[in-house]
């Protein structure tokens, strides 16, 4: 931690400004080391420091360390309480985040804006519809807050990931009072992926064409929905349609780090040192699975293939090749901690899942859009994500 350079020791502002990184990097181990040095240097009562501890712990999934922070700060304030809040909410404790809001409520903390953002995005994880409802009212009515456009695109994934399709668009069309931006249309055109809504999602396109708002990932979720249903010549046509526009998409990618090196795999890796190794551990690795009970979820591939070449295709997505490699690199029983770019598919979903329960490994998964903590065979998200 100190400069070798110029013999210099970080003061709490630079301890600060590493835990931000450290939790928009998800690097835990790094910051560990941070609160480490905080403790040893006197900053670790402060304030500002346990809060940032609290969200660079939720933010690389370890939420019981960020409990641990937050129940022995004696003086809370409001962003204290959102930042469990917020942190339950990513990891997937949704209930858990209820009642840290009601215990806030106790305190007589006054919740603000961000508190709100993050009960609303609990509820709409964890499928908790009536009380994303209920809590949206006591913004509004009790606390006498104006939502903004992101308690809106809460309210729009609370019910669109519920299945009420029809009903997010009403409320986007009719109840918002401020304009839907394209992150509004895009989280309804997610949930139509979900639920296979056809209509609706090409309806969600024409308003991200209006807005000229468009992006390569737009196109592939409604590549995904025509997939879904089985709509090859859709898939096709959009296929075709991004080739002509030369729109790219980011390749699918998972990272590791391991003893202080970042491990990047993408699908089909051949790149890596210990290629033969994992690639022979990700065999075993399957067929250990399918004994226990495994079966690839074929609607995971997006390509019209017979289902040979599906299960082929589905074998080496870059989240199994990390976690071959986890297997491989780390000691029986260590938690293994991925990230992913991109919103994990259902099949490596299910894959982890009965990993964790064959090898007895706590899986912890960063994609896009949440965190996946997977034990025993389950995942705090319940498969709901």
């Amino acid at each position: 931690m100190q400069s070798p350079e110029y013999g210099l020791e970080p003061d709490e502002i630079t301890c600060l400004l590493l835990l931000q990184a450290c939790a928009h990097l998800g690097s835990l181990n790094f910051g560990e080391r941070v609160h480490k040095y905080v403790e040893e240097h006197g900053y670790g009562n402060l304030l500002k420091i346990r809060n940032s501890l609290i969200v660079m712990y939720s933010r690389s999934g370890s939420m019981e360390k960020a409990y641990r922070v937050f129940c022995d700060t004696s003086e809370k304030n409001v962003i204290t309480w959102s930042s469990i809040i917020s942190g339950l909410a990513m990891n997937g404790y949704g209930r858990e985040a209820i009642n840290a809001f009601k215990e806030m409520q106790r305190e007589g903390v006054a919740p603000d804006e961000q508190t709100f953002t993050g009960i609303l995005s609990a509820c709409s994880r964890s499928g908790l519809v009536d009380e994303g409802i209920s809590l949206f009212d006591v913004m509004r009515f009790e606390y006498e807050l104006t939502p903004n456009v992101c308690h809106y695109g809460c309210m729009v994934d609370l019910l669109g990931r519920a299945g009420l399709l029809d009903r997010a668009y009403n409320f986007i069309v009719n109840e918002m009072i401020v304009l839907p931006d394209a992150t509004i249309w895009r989280t309804l055109l997610g949930a139509c992926r979900i639920h296979k809504y056809v209509g609706l999602g090409e309806r969600v396109i024409e308003h991200l064409i209006e807005l000229k708002a468009q992006q390569a990932g737009d196109y592939v979720l409604l590549l995904n929905i025509y997939a879904s249903v089985g709509h090859w010549n859709k898939v096709a046509d959009v296929r075709k349609l991004m080739k002509e526009r030369e729109i790219q998409t980011n390749p699918g990618c998972t990272t590791m780090e391991l003893n202080g090196k970042i491990h990047e795999f993408v699908a089909d890796d051949g790149s890596h040192p210990r290629k033969k190794e994992i690639y022979a551990m990700l065999e075993e690795i399957g067929t250990q699975i399918k004994i226990a009970g495994y079966v690839a979820n074929m609607a995971s591939e997006l390509h019209d293939l017979d289902v040979e070449e599906k299960n082929g295709a589905l074998s080496y997505h870059s989240e199994k090749i990390a976690l071959a490699f986890g297997i491989l690199a780390t000691a029986p029983g260590r938690t293994l901690r991925i990230a992913k770019n991109l919103r994990i598919c259902v099949d490596c979903h299910d894959f982890t899942k009965v990993l964790s329960s064959v090898y007895n490994r706590v899986v912890i998964v960063r994609d896009r859009n949440r965190f996946h903590h997977f034990r025993y065979g389950r995942c705090t998200c319940n498969d709901y994500w």
